[in-house]
């Protein structure tokens, strides 16, 4: 059983983290916890791209970005997987420098140090070049960064279709069993 942080920052992308939300509902067999904190920007910015939500309605834990008495503010916790979706330039940058100055970057710091998995959902475009080398460095310190680029030999027919082939690797990725479209497995 997983224990996962998700962290939705202030990119563009609150689709994906709709979707996400979503997915790890139906996935409820696999997990034992899910640790929840929005920024104020992701707050705002899925008020806008995806419509009003109550998000007592996830069976989640939700946390407030400075709260640093958080169970995975710390590695004692055990959470073993940290997934940012969509995670802006900014908490990036954050992230890649060790700047720790809000339960989501303190996570991630945490993650890292306790070489576990953080997969960052990065969605900006196009990138300039100090993104690419903060990447670089999230990479090298052990993350996965996985961009929101939707895949289209699924043919999805919805929004919500083409932000679940994002969202079904970054389910890959963090280790969960669960159905997708897969390629030159599934009928066309």
């Amino acid at each position: 059983m997983k224990k996962l942080v998700v962290a939705v920052t202030g990119s563009s992308g609150s689709i994906y983290a709709k979707v996400l939300f979503d997915k790890l509902v139906g996935l409820k067999n696999q997990w034992e916890k899910v640790g929840v904190v929005l920024s104020d920007n992701a707050k705002l910015n899925w008020e806008l791209e995806v419509g009003p939500v109550d998000f007592s309605a996830y069976p989640f834990d939700f946390y407030e970005k400075n709260d640093f008495f958080a169970p995975f503010a710390s590695g004692s916790a055990k959470y073993d997987t940290m997934i940012v979706c969509p995670c802006s330039m900014g908490t990036l940058a954050r992230v890649a420098t060790g700047i720790s100055n809000d339960l989501v970057t303190r996570a991630a710091d945490v993650v890292l140090k306790e070489r576990r998995r953080l997969i960052l959902v990065t969605r900006d475009t196009p990138l300039s070049l100090i993104h690419i080398n903060n990447m670089k460095t999230v990479t090298e310190a052990g993350g996965v960064v996985c961009p929101a680029s939707p895949s289209f030999y699924s043919k999805p027919q919805t929004m919500e279709a083409m932000a679940a082939t994002v969202v079904d690797r970054v389910l890959d990725l963090a280790g969960f069993d669960h159905n997708t479209y897969r390629w030159s497995e599934n009928a066309s």
